[in-house]
């Protein structure tokens, strides 16, 4: 019944291969996660749900960090 988030979870997390600027990547692996954690919660899979915790949080806090280091004004940062 809760296929659909996890097949929407590998949509985003695949989209996120295409984004050149490092800054999006994080952002959409961020949203990635959030949704496989959703569907963790949907499924009752506690691993799922606490894997996804972390990498939402990483993925988050080191977009943050990347944007307030980027100078305003500053193209897309590739590393």
């Amino acid at each position: 019944m809760w296929d659909w988030l996890g097949w929407i979870a590998t949509a985003v997390f695949t989209l996120s291969y295409f984004s050149k600027d490092a800054g999006k990547l994080r952002w959409i692996q961020a949203v990635a996660a959030l949704f496989w954690l959703s569907y963790g919660v949907a499924i009752h899979a506690r691993p799922v749900i606490v894997a996804n915790l972390i990498v939402t949080i990483a993925a988050a806090y080191s977009a943050f960090q990347l944007s307030r280091e980027r100078p305003k004004g500053e193209g897309p940062v590739t590393e």
